[in-house]
């Protein structure tokens, strides 16, 4: 029975010792397990979001709820720069730690960070990444990080809709979308006027399957406009649409002859620019 219980894990608990750099709290991060049939790739959204299909033998994975490390007592997130903070960044962590957890818990009431992962700790894992953010300087390219972060989170409250529909997930995870929109849209704008660079971001995701790049970066700025954008606002959502379709042409070629960027990213693309077509009524006859 004991084997059996451990053949089904689906993570496990790393060796490896991690000091929180605000509270110096050690503690140990939970990591995903990989192989033995865990994941089941399906289908890719058109948000770039890898789907996974259940198994048999460990049900539903959802990996996003183990990116982000989370110290268990004063609840400071981030990824890969965890333990790579500033001073500065630091103090204001240390001194914002109460409005932290208050404000997670206003959203999240009964998540435990020294429990295993769930969907919960997972979407709360990752506003505390959007949220944590805010305490580093514009060479950390803190707003398309909390732009990714958002979209996962809503990602991830999505599943949570699923599994416990008439809960409001679905609403929760539609103001992160919306949340998402703003942040990938106002980071172009950042780098643009030069207040900030995306050039810390490595792994621009927007899951963990496959990186797509500054294209894919860029494309997901156009879809979530489109789909999450202002509405109200007949003549302004005309005038960013139209931006985004240019944004598309250029980027995939698409109404050229050459079809330079083959793929699933490309096919999306084709879709959106469509779309956004459609709603603007042109053609490109």
């Amino acid at each position: 029975m004991m084997y059996e219980e451990r053949e089904a894990r689906v993570s496990f608990q790393s060796k490896e010792e991690y000091t929180c750099p605000v509270c110096d709290t050690v503690f140990h991060r939970e990591e995903l397990l990989s192989g033995s049939g865990r994941l089941i790739a399906g289908s890719l959204t058109d948000e770039l979001h890898r789907l996974y299909e259940p198994s048999a033998k460990y049900g539903k994975v959802y990996p996003l709820i183990y990116q982000a490390t989370v110290c268990p007592k004063c609840w400071f997130a981030a990824r890969e720069e965890f333990a790579n903070i500033s001073l500065e960044a630091s103090t204001m962590a240390k001194h914002d730690r109460e409005n932290r957890i208050a404000e997670t818990r206003l959203i999240f009431p009964d998540v435990d960070f020294n429990q295993p992962r769930d969907l919960m700790s997972g979407a709360a894992s990752l506003y505390l990444v959007m949220r944590c953010c805010t305490y580093f300087p514009p060479d950390f390219s803190p707003t398309i990080k909390q732009g990714l972060a958002a979209l996962r989170a809503g990602w991830l409250l999505e599943e949570m809709h699923t599994e416990f529909p008439g809960e409001h997930y679905d609403w929760l995870a539609l103001l992160f979308k919306k949340k998402a929109q703003y942040l990938y849209n106002e980071a172009i704008r950042r780098e643009q006027s030069g207040k900030e660079t995306l050039s810390s971001l490595k792994i621009f995701g927007p899951d963990t399957d496959k990186n797509y790049g500054y294209e894919g970066m860029l494309y997901l700025t156009a879809l979530l406009r489109f789909k999450y954008g202002m509405t109200e606002n007949v003549e302004f959502r005309a005038e960013y649409l139209g931006e985004a379709k240019r944004t598309i042409a250029r980027m995939f070629g698409i109404g050229k002859s050459s079809k330079s960027k083959p793929g699933p990213l490309l096919e999306h693309a084709r879709n959106l620019y469509d779309a956004i077509s459609k709603e603007l009524n042109e053609t490109d006859d």
